[in-house]
């Protein structure tokens, strides 16, 4: 059987949605160019690509990938859409590489885009037209189906014990350490640089992640205001949780023996992933399940794993994952996640396989696991290796 291979991974900056430089650019603006690279990067003909499969939350309809083939001359080539919510773009690369491993494909980008600042608000007839949108789960009084606050952040602190100081502290240390990577050049390589039409009319080019503050410190973190005020000992803030973000982000994934035949050097090959449902309201643990069941299928342990992305959809869920897997936290978020660097819903997930790619082929050695909760009780989780 021919494993899965990444040979390429890219992405955009990200931005703020609704007053970042992204604000006005449409999902089609960010993947086309990004699938584009993507692709060029390869060393793979266009057209000798099989598909495209990229995530999208919240849309309310329409395939971006088949547009995005359009768009970028890769005509016979159709796309599919996943939504997994927040664990989209991970479950983009599960799909892609279980059809190359099966054998009935040979070269698909994989993705996911995210453009909170332009998606179609959705509209419903009730009692008159009111503002709509779909719910991951009946609500409960415990799990809200649209405040994760309280689903996931609240919750997961509470199922394992940890503080308004743990999550302050935690959010903290990811923006240091998005700021540090970001002056070092980590994410350069992986950025696709794209043209931005200001206010002004002005073009500007957009390749830093914007997100990322630089002059926050857990006093400040420490005097926000919790999101619910009225729930007893409620600790989660605005900034200790995951940003509202704009991006997209593609990797090209290919049979190993299409990358041998070309003489192809891939970044890293996919050596396993899992997909879990649990209960809604433990949403927030659900990224230890994935994990659990990830490595359980490809026979490694945590102590054998030397890179962890764990999405900072609240600060609560990577320190609960840390906590029950014993990981030694300076291999879990080494360049910040969702609380500096944003949540680009659809895209976060290949955006992690997207940094953790490059920083393998660097090293030239190691495993890594990107893993997620998502919306609705959900979580999956992606194990790459360096070749």
């Amino acid at each position: 059987m021919s494993d899965a291979v990444i040979l390429s991974a890219c992405r955009t900056a990200i931005g703020t949605s609704f007053k970042g430089a992204l604000r006005d650019t449409h999902a089609t603006e960010l993947s086309v160019p990004v699938v584009a690279e993507a692709v060029l990067r390869s060393g793979i003909a266009p057209e000798s690509f099989d598909d495209i499969v990229l995530a999208e939350s919240l849309y309310g309809g329409g395939v971006l990938a088949r547009y995005t083939a359009l768009e970028v001359g890769m005509r016979g080539v159709p796309g599919v859409a996943v939504n997994r919510h927040c664990a989209g773009g991970l479950t983009s690369v599960m799909v892609s590489a279980a059809n190359l491993r099966g054998g009935f494909d040979e070269a698909i980008v994989a993705g996911g885009v995210q453009s909170s600042s332009t998606a179609p608000g959705l509209v419903q007839r009730l009692d008159g037209t009111v503002e709509w949108r779909s719910e991951s789960h009946r609500p409960t009084s415990d799990a809200p189906a649209h405040d994760m606050s309280i689903t996931v952040g609240w919750n997961a602190a509470r199922q394992a014990g940890i503080t308004r100081e743990d999550m302050d502290a935690w959010a903290y240390r990811s923006h240091v350490r998005a700021v540090a990577a970001t002056s070092a050049g980590q994410f350069t390589d992986e950025i696709v640089p794209l043209k931005i039409t200001t206010s002004d009319g002005s073009i500007s080019t957009f390749d830093v992640d914007e997100h990322p503050r630089s002059n926050t410190s857990v006093e400040r973190l420490a005097g926000l205001r919790v999101l619910h005020p009225e729930i007893e000992g409620f600790s989660i803030t605005a900034g200790n949780s995951s940003g509202i973000n704009d991006a997209a982000a593609a990797v090209a994934v290919a049979s190993s023996d299409l990358a041998s035949r070309l003489g192809l050097t891939p970044l890293a090959v996919v050596r396993g992933w899992a997909a879990v449902g649990v209960e809604p309201g433990e949403t927030g643990t659900a990224a230890v399940a994935a994990i659990r069941k990830a490595l359980q299928r490809t026979s490694l342990s945590p102590g054998e794993i030397d890179l962890w992305e764990i999405n900072e959809a609240f600060a609560s869920v990577p320190i609960a994952a840390v906590r029950a897997l014993d990981l030694d936290e300076d291999r879990v978020n080494p360049w910040g996640s969702g609380c500096s660097l944003g949540h680009p819903v659809a895209a976060s997930g290949t955006r992690m396989l997207t940094t953790l790619s490059h920083e393998l082929a660097r090293r030239g050695r190691g495993i890594a696991v990107a893993a997620m909760c998502a919306g609705g009780g959900m979580a999956a989780a992606v194990i790459i290796e360096a070749i």
